[in-house]
């Protein structure tokens, strides 16, 4: 009983952010994660890394040391091991603490810092931000709708670097930079899309004429697939937040798309009619 009473209380503690002992609890585990991404950025800088190496490795001993305890309490706690280690947050939790450790038996590990990076996410669960993470489902709806169109018009986009790349191929050459028809390309990229770094330019009057109007139809380009998303996701919006329910008692329409009673009468959703 005794036991069962404590386990309660670690859960409480580490799960809940509502209680007081859980909100120190989360407050200290955000300053770990933050030191740790702290160290891991401090440990690419080459000349930082040669004066506080040292430093850095203890510290990022201890807040793996201080991951892992928590880890295992969190397994230990939770009704289901199993079905908590394989979420989203428990792996996440889990490759918080394995770098370090493959680190010692693996050498030249460096690009385990990237998944030491990942600690980051793990501030998600503490705000309690994944609940907000259902609203990118109307990107994706938004996404996944608009994809042909896209795919059409990244076609179009290509056909006309190409052309236009093979143009100033012929009418700039290999004197002036634009020596292949893919590094003609590469320039009408650059220039569509308004990044513009000036390693190639046209120097012929004609070159210039072509580039002037690149340069133009880049801002239209860049708006087009703004627009197709922007209307699919004000679809996806409203295909969710405009299924109303009638209600059979009181005949009210008004609900949320994922209600259940209704808010006027508080008679049961459930069996209810779509308008």
């Amino acid at each position: 009983m005794e036991k069962q009473k404590n386990k309660d209380k670690l859960y409480e503690i580490i799960f809940e952010a509502d209680t007081k002992l859980g909100k120190r609890f989360d407050l200290v585990l955000i300053i770990f994660i933050l030191l740790s991404i702290v160290a891991v950025m401090l440990e690419s800088v080459e000349s930082i890394q040669s004066q506080i190496g040292d430093f850095l490795t203890v510290v990022e001993w201890i807040i793996t040391i201080a991951f892992t305890i928590e880890y295992i309490v969190r397994i230990s706690i939770v009704n289901k091991p199993l079905k908590f280690a394989t979420s989203f947050f428990g792996l996440i939790d889990l490759l918080s603490c394995l770098p370090t450790y493959i680190g010692v038996i693996v050498t030249g590990t460096q690009g385990l810092i990237v998944i030491r990076a990942l600690r980051l996410l793990r501030i998600f669960r503490i705000l309690k931000l994944n609940r907000y993470m259902d609203e990118s489902s109307y990107l994706v709806n938004a996404l996944k709708a608009s994809r042909y169109k896209i795919s059409i018009f990244l076609y179009a986009v290509l056909m006309i670097v190409i052309v236009v790349g093979a143009i100033m191929y012929l009418v700039e050459g290999e004197a002036n930079g634009f020596d292949s028809i893919p590094r003609s390309m590469y320039w009408v990229i650059v220039t569509i899309t308004t990044v513009g770094f000036g390693d190639i330019v046209p120097l012929t009057t004609i070159g210039q004429f072509i580039a002037s109007f690149i340069m133009i139809l880049g801002y239209a380009i860049i708006a087009v697939p703004t627009g197709i998303v922007t209307a699919e996701l004000g679809k996806a919006k409203s295909a969710i937040t405009k299924i109303n329910y009638c209600c059979s008692n009181c005949f009210n329409e008004d609900h949320d798309h994922d209600a259940h009673f209704c808010k006027t009468c508080g008679a049961n959703l459930d069996n209810r009619k779509a308008t």
